[in-house]
């Protein structure tokens, strides 16, 4: 099982990827990178209710983060052929088509939500297990995060 998880300069529609983490559940391999948005002239838009939430700050990305062409060929390159599992699968869905539309790219992996892998009972159950996880959105922690919920879900342990 791989999940996924992004963080965004916001939820609006101008919004855009900046932080994307995924692990890979057989094997730990996992990635975790910054995005920066100088690599997409029309990427301006940013939210400082969702810096409070993701601690991101624009000058970090420009330090640390790689270009929107790196994200995609990195993605790509260690998904290719796989689904890849978001518990927010509109969001996430939503940025991950931004950044590879803004390289005209496409992904080489395959997006699915939760109902891919949990049953609706099990849903049910990793809503009230994700509802009760601190989470500092940060795209790494929250895939651990994702893949202790949903093994809990799945397992029908709730806490």
């Amino acid at each position: 099982m791989i999940c996924i998880d992004l963080e965004a300069s916001g939820l609006a529609h101008e919004s855009y990827p900046i932080e994307i983490a995924w692990k890979c559940t057989d094997t730990g391999d996992s990635d975790s990178f910054l995005i920066n948005p100088d690599s997409v002239p029309e990427w301006q838009y940013w939210d400082e209710f969702a810096e409070e939430l993701h601690g991101i700050e624009p000058e970090l990305l420009q330090q640390e983060g790689i270009s929107a062409d790196q994200a995609c060929l990195r993605l790509n390159r260690a998904l290719k052929g796989r689904e890849v599992i978001s518990d927010a699968f509109e969001y996430d869905g939503f940025w991950l088509r931004r950044l590879f539309e803004a390289c005209g790219m496409q992904p080489s992996f395959h997006l699915v939500g939760l109902e891919a892998v949990l049953s609706a009972e099990e849903r049910i159950q990793y809503q009230f297990i994700a509802r009760s996880q601190f989470r500092r959105h940060r795209a790494l922690q929250d895939v651990e995060d994702l893949i202790s919920a949903i093994t809990a879900a799945r397992s029908g342990v709730v806490n």
